[in-house]
């Protein structure tokens, strides 16, 4: 957003800090990667409805699963790892259950938790949908970019998530909600 042409009067003594308002070329940058987010996200959830009939935020939890031991995982680790809330998982497990998918356990030593595993039906499912989907990915993204802006892509983002994800504790995370 551009600084607006004249700030509404607040009625107060103090004067407000005024925000630090991003340049035309930031904004420019803003814009154009909130499209290419967009457009992206649009692009590889229309790849996995046509083929596989689930979005991609589901298409992601089948492959955590996938990637680790026993194909499972604590929900509040898939959570975090998914960097979604743990209502969003609880209802996209739901689904993925539904389907067949993804069974849940309980967790032998803690009454309240329980596991996400990854059934063989559901492992079938992502088995025959990677090809697609890296496809996807392959023609969307990285055949686009050269290896220098790959790399720079790569290391961008992880600025960014790590900025995002504060250590300390209170954080507003979307798995702790």
């Amino acid at each position: 957003m551009k600084a607006p042409a004249s700030a509404p009067a607040t009625g107060s003594t103090a004067e407000p800090q005024e925000p630090r308002w991003l340049t035309d070329e930031e904004q420019r940058v803003w814009r154009s990667f909130m499209e290419g987010v967009t457009l992206l996200d649009d692009h590889l959830d229309r790849q996995l409805q046509r083929d596989a009939g689930m979005p991609h935020v589901y298409y992601g939890l089948l492959v955590k699963l996938a990637e680790t031991p026993r194909r499972r995982l604590r929900m509040t680790e898939l959570a975090m790892l998914a960097k979604i809330t743990r209502s969003r998982l609880s209802h996209a497990i739901a689904r993925l259950e539904k389907n067949g998918w993804v069974r849940r356990e309980n967790c032998p030593d803690d009454k309240r938790g329980q596991f996400a595993v990854l059934t063989d039906e559901g492992y079938e499912v992502l088995r025959k949908t990677a090809p697609g989907h890296v496809q996807a990915v392959r023609q969307a993204v990285f055949d686009r970019l050269t290896p220098e802006q790959q790399k720079s892509l790569g290391e961008i983002m992880r600025i960014i998530a790590e900025g995002l994800q504060p250590a300390e504790a209170g954080a507003d995370l979307p798995w702790l909600r």
